[in-house]
């Protein structure tokens, strides 16, 4: 991985594109009417989750005080999208075993929003013995946890049980790792952190084997125009101690932010002209390009402040930083 100087004003242009490009389409995140009965999570309310996650995060976060409005512009218009909660309280009504409402309700819960009757629902559907089934999917289970220590429930399962069954636990010959797995390999690293948060959790062999193997996969998701996965291999990076920034990588995902701030999930955006079809191609990438460009930025700051004077849940040695360019 390449060493070099961070770059602030180019990870700074690259979130503002981004949340800008989200911005313009909110549209396409409002949850339609039926959002409670048969339409598609994945369509509807996986956006939207995505969104007030990742926002949250930039609008608490990030070092520049007119970023973190219009990130923090955007996690309201989420918590609306809610209808200050209800939608939640409805949502485990109709699925009390489902994880997902309880999953999306925690990252506001997270923030402060809360809602009374949502929080007396999960507070009974947590306890259900359907509810403590294991789970096959080790890495979205880490995020059920991480919903119910956000809401302030006791976690149904052990977290380090869990951690040791997944990718980032078992640290598999790097080479036998397909896109499936490596994603799966960011989220756990993700959860784990709180989304980089909370970096020291990372034991120091998964510090080391993400150190290792982390310039090979770049480089590999890089070559195959993969974008997206490009972007969360960065934000994993940026949560490393002493992890360098790799300026040529940085470079290569802002060739590929287009004017209007979108980046796209694998290879060149739609040409159809249609705005659905290009907002399902752009939506999760050009959030991920905003979001490890702060984890990035975050670490310029560091690295100039040094690990004694910043927040010991983000601390962590950086390459030296070039001086902040203008916004």
């Amino acid at each position: 991985m390449t060493g070099g100087r961070g770059d602030p004003g180019l990870l700074d242009r690259m979130v503002r594109g981004s949340l800008g490009w989200l911005d313009e389409a909110r549209g396409f995140f409002r949850l339609p009417p039926n959002v409670t009965t048969d339409a598609d999570p994945n369509l509807t309310l996986k956006p939207l989750g995505e969104l007030a996650e990742l926002t949250q995060l930039i609008g608490v976060l990030h070092p520049r005080d007119e970023i973190r409005q219009s990130a923090r512009g955007l996690f309201a218009f989420a918590w609306n999208e809610t209808r200050d909660g209800e939608l939640f309280a409805e949502l485990i009504r109709g699925e009390p075993f489902a994880t997902y409402p309880v999953e999306l309700y925690a990252t506001f819960a997270q923030a402060g929003l809360r809602h009374a009757d949502a929080d007396e629902l999960v507070a009974t559907t947590t306890r259900l013995r359907g509810w403590r089934v294991a789970r096959e999917d080790h890495t979205r289970t880490l995020n059920v946890l991480n919903a119910e220590r956000r809401l302030g429930l006791r976690q149904h399962a052990d977290f380090a049980a869990v951690l040791a069954l997944t990718g980032l636990g078992r640290l598999p010959e790097p080479w036998t790792l397909d896109r499936k797995a490596v994603y799966g390999l960011t989220h756990d690293v993700f959860h784990l952190t709180d989304w980089g948060r909370n970096r020291q959790r990372l034991s120091p062999e998964a510090t080391g084997y993400l150190r290792l193997w982390l310039p090979s996969w770049l480089d590999t998701w890089l070559e195959e125009e993969t974008w997206d996965l490009a972007g969360e291999l960065l934000a994993v990076t940026a949560t490393l101690p002493d992890a360098p920034y790799d300026a040529e990588a940085w470079q290569r995902l802002a060739a590929v932010q287009a004017a209007d701030g979108s980046v796209p999930e694998i290879g060149a955006a739609p040409t159809s002209g249609d705005p659905a079809e290009t907002f399902l191609a752009c939506y999760h990438s050009t959030l991920v390009t905003a979001f490890a460009a702060t984890l990035a930025r975050i670490a310029c700051d560091e690295a100039e402040a040094g690990p004694a004077t910043g927040d010991p849940a983000l601390v962590g040695g950086r390459t030296p930083c070039e001086s902040e360019s203008a916004p």
